[in-house]
């Protein structure tokens, strides 16, 4: 696919010369603006790249000082259909010009019901499906996790190791990762949630019937009758990009409805795209009862939705859930851009497209340097691990290799419980050629760290 359009032209030179490194990293201009960032917003907020962004458009950013990189972040999977992607610039442009906000529930407008429709129709699950819509991916958690109390009158929630889903009170029970996300901030509703085995077939040493057995163990144990829901990511993000085991999903599933717990799927990461088809639960063949997406749902707007079977969506009594900004109109027609670009067929041809260039650069690492561990993940979601070979993580190196990526003009991210991960996240419609170019930086950068 081709990112060109009036809107590329805006940065400067021809695009396809990105990476363009024309000062140092963070310029001048970056770091005068960051130092006002610093007198004026909380420390609370991290960076991974201190460089002020004035124009980007499909896979490239451009800051203030005329830099320009390949995106390998998009703004952590929200951008999956590019910076600026002329559809959901027009509807947006186009929806702002008639009312920004009214509030769903003080009255209605149209966007709000088609983007529910959309979801229902391709939301997997061979049932009659209800969608309600929200803003963030955390609010979304939480309200499939009151949705599943309302409908079986239980309070607790099965988690998962390495999980992560949020930075809200009980999204932080939820989460596994102490650090950065946790630190400082309890105490939690620790009693309401169970963490169980994930399965991951490089640390816990569990094949796939051995880690559901320990689930179903831990069930057994708590009373599978006290919990109301099952909360899972198909493919986990911040825990490193972690793919289950094969029949570790279905498994879950089983269990939980053989014992009346809500089977949630969150896609908040994974979905819309990122991993090749429209929901990363698709190379399982597993439904939730439950799913949940944001991120990429609003092609860079705040909007997050929890889609479900009928019955389970429509046990909650009217007013019981909801938002002031939840669904708001801009942020719908934005989604119902997002959505027109999935129907492409060239969308999801390309995410397979990406796989097969990221793969075969990354995966040869892993027998030619001892620290690479391992180079997963699928379509444009995509991992690699470092460390030694007794296993040990070594998040020194991923920092250190990131870091010259960014000087370099690529923008990647780090990720892990331990910190020791790289992520990928392309936006979908990124030339393979572009994404060759900053994965051949990526290689080279790995492999100057590590001589």
């Amino acid at each position: 696919m081709t990112t060109s359009s009036p809107e590329a032209a805006r940065l400067s030179a021809p695009e396809s010369g990105a990476p363009h490194i024309r000062t140092e990293i963070p310029g001048p201009r970056s770091r005068e603006l960051h130092a006002q960032r610093t007198a004026a917003i909380s420390d609370g907020f991290g960076v991974t790249l201190p460089v002020f962004i004035e124009k980007a458009h499909g896979a490239v950013l451009e800051d203030v000082d005329g830099n320009r990189f390949i995106d390998f972040a998009s703004g952590i999977a929200v951008t999956s259909v590019g910076a600026s992607h002329p559809k959901v610039v027009e509807r947006v442009a186009a929806q702002a010009a008639k009312f920004t906000h009214t509030c769903f529930m003080v009255t209605e407008y149209e966007s709000f019901v088609r983007v529910g429709e959309w979801l229902n129709a391709h939301v997997p699950g061979d049932w009659e499906k209800r969608t309600a819509l929200f803003s963030t991916g955390a609010e979304a958690v939480e309200n499939a996790v009151k949705i599943a109390r309302r409908f079986t009158g239980r309070g607790r929630v099965l988690v998962f190791d390495e999980a992560y889903h949020g930075r809200s009170l009980l999204t932080m029970s939820m989460t596994a990762k102490e650090h950065p996300y946790k630190a400082g901030f309890g105490p939690f509703p620790t009693s309401d949630v169970v963490r169980v085995t994930n399965g991951n077939a490089l640390r816990s040493g569990l094949d796939t019937a051995g880690a559901l057995a320990e689930v179903e163990r831990v069930l057994a144990e708590e009373g599978p009758e006290t919990f109301a829901a099952m909360v899972i990511e198909p493919i986990q993000g911040e825990g490193g990009f972690n793919v289950p085991q094969q029949g570790f999903l279905s498994g879950l599933a089983d269990l939980a409805r053989r014992h009346g717990i809500v089977f949630v799927m969150d896609e908040i990461q994974a979905g819309l795209g990122r991993t090749g088809t429209l929901f990363a639960s698709e190379h399982e063949g597993v439904a939730g009862d439950i799913t949940l997406t944001a991120k990429a749902l609003g092609g860079g707007l705040p909007i997050s939705a929890v889609t479900g079977r009928a019955d389970i969506m429509n046990a909650v009594h009217a007013g019981g859930i909801g938002g002031t900004y939840a669904g708001n109109p801009i942020a719908c027609e934005a989604a119902l851009a997002v959505f027109e670009v999935l129907e492409d067929p060239a969308t999801l041809e390309n995410v397979a497209r990406i796989e097969q260039v990221v793969f075969e650069r990354l995966k040869p690492l892993v027998d030619e340097l001892p620290q690479v561990l391992d180079v997963r993940g699928r379509g444009a979601m995509l991992a690699i691990e470092f460390a030694d070979p007794d296993l040990t993580p070594r998040p020194d190196l991923t920092t250190a290799i990131s870091k010259a990526c960014h000087q370099a003009g690529v923008l990647t991210l780090t990720t892990g419980t331990h910190g020791n991960v790289i992520r990928l996240l392309p936006p979908l419609i990124a030339e393979p050629e572009l994404v060759a170019a900053g994965v051949d930086i990526l290689v080279a950068k790995i492999k100057e760290t590590l001589a």
